[in-house]
């Protein structure tokens, strides 16, 4: 459960008394649910990530590539919140060949780095995480699609940038009242026999 900052120990109801134990006042966050799904930017470019070559970016994919899901079919790992205006906080990871990698925020010389590691992702999570993002609509007029604020560093998006020939995946500066379609992300089914929405 994510649990909201509380300073009194007693919250009082008309006639009711409700006792809050002080080792709940924290924000904890428990998985409620995985979906699976790839993720597109503003180009239907698919998100692939590559270990070996250290970088996840957005790439043009081959319909035998995309049969794979070879380092493209992401886990989006739904927790829940009881602050539903920050946005759904979510956490990715993803299959490569037999291992599991999943993406966190890493602060090195200076700017704040998108990896993929090696790893789990959490049932529980007791305080902040460097794993966390917060999915929110992308603007109010475009609902099927979203962008995702890292938890840690307000305003701060996952996107990507031009470097070469890649449309890497970073961590960018929002600045308020922008829009900015490099923030801008689309959630597909992988398979059609998933029912679920994100």
């Amino acid at each position: 459960v994510f649990c909201s900052q509380i300073n009194p120990s007693v919250l009082k109801h008309e006639a009711f008394c409700f006792f809050i134990p002080a080792e709940l006042e924290c924000d904890a966050l428990c998985k409620e649910k995985t979906l699976h799904r790839v993720l597109r930017n503003v180009n239907s470019q698919l998100l692939v990530v590559r270990p070996d070559l250290n970088v996840a970016a957005f790439e043009d994919v081959t319909d035998q590539e995309m049969q794979s899901g070879k380092g493209m079919l992401f886990s989006i790992h739904c927790y829940k919140t009881t602050t539903p205006l920050a946005g759904l906080p979510v956490a990715f990871s993803v299959q490569v060949e037999d291992k599991s990698y999943y993406m966190c925020c890493e602060r090195e010389c200076g700017e704040m780095i998108v990896r993929f590691k090696e790893g789990e992702v959490p049932k529980e999570i007791p305080g902040e995480s460097n794993i966390i993002f917060f999915k929110k609509t992308f603007t109010s007029c475009c609902s099927k699609a979203f962008k995702f604020e890292y938890s840690m560093e307000r305003g701060m998006f996952l996107a990507f940038e031009e470097e070469g020939c890649l449309r890497k995946l970073i961590l960018k500066k929002l600045s308020k009242d922008e829009v900015d379609e490099t923030m801008k992300m689309s959630l597909s089914k992988f398979s059609q026999n998933e029912d679920h929405n994100l």
